[in-house]
This record gives C-alpha cells, sequence and structure tokens, in this order.
C-alpha cells in the first residue's frame, strides 16, 4: 500500500481483531481503497484492476484478491451496499493507525467499524459488531 494516495481502511474481521480484545477468526484482509489508488496498487502486486461483482447485498467498481500471502487480501474500490433499494457507499471517515512493527495499517474507528458491520446485517457481521460494542 505504499503506492496509495489516497485514504484506504482494512475493514472486516482483520478490523475487528485490530479493534477488539475478543477473538475472531481471520479468513482474509478486506482492504477499502479508492478507485485510483486501485490502478496504481494492484498492478505492482500483479492483480488486475477489474470490473466487481454485484450480488444483492454488496457491489464494487474494482476487485481483486491477491492470494500471495498466507493471509488473502481481498481489495475493493467503489464498494457499495444495497440498503432497501438503495446502494449506498460505504466509505469511512474516521482513519485510526495500527503500527504492526515498521507498518502501519489502518481502520475505521472502533465505533464507525460497528456501525458498518451492522449496515450490512449478516449474522457474521452482527457478532463482530458485538464484539466492538
Amino acid at each position: 500500500m505504499a503506492d496509495a494516495r489516497d485514504p484506504w481502511w482494512i475493514i472486516g474481521s482483520g478490523a475487528v481483531a485490530l479493534l477488539s480484545a475478543g477473538s475472531v477468526t481471520v479468513a482474509d484482509l478486506d482492504i477499502l481503497l479508492s478507485e485510483g489508488d486501485a490502478a496504481r496498487v494492484l498492478p505492482a502486486l500483479g492483480l488486475n484492476a477489474a470490473p466487481g461483482g454485484v450480488d444483492s447485498r454488496f457491489r464494487s467498481g474494482i476487485y481483486a484478491r491477491w492470494d500471495a500471502p498466507e493471509l488473502p487480501v481481498e481489495f475493493m474500490a467503489g464498494f457499495a451496499l444495497n440498503h432497501d433499494g438503495q446502494w449506498q457507499d460505504v466509505a469511512p471517515t474516521s482513519r485510526i493507525a495500527h503500527h504492526l512493527g515498521d507498518t502501519v495499517i489502518y481502520t475505521p474507528s472502533r465505533e464507525e467499524m460497528r456501525a458498518i458491520l451492522l449496515s450490512f446485517g449478516r449474522p457474521k457481521d452482527l457478532r463482530r459488531a458485538e464484539m466492538l460494542r
């Protein structure tokens, strides 16, 4: 993410692991980034900045999955949630830095991550939101 010029965040289980004292299983890291940063960052990892998929609940303008690291990473740009038939951008406004050795990674604030998870509404997201209470 060194080539990123815009704010980016880890969301989902990875963020919950960083923000809570509870134990959470992290199967992959979900990274929200801008479309411009996707065009800069993804090719450096050997990934294509391809249009993302759409399902009834979520969509991404750009989606890529990087399976090279031990923990897979999913990149999403233009990520949106379908809420009552209306697409709403998932765009955090808070940004908390987490220092892991020489690396800095970012999450939304605990409160904002909880609100995002509650908006997703899936059982696994509701369980994770409870960990951030």
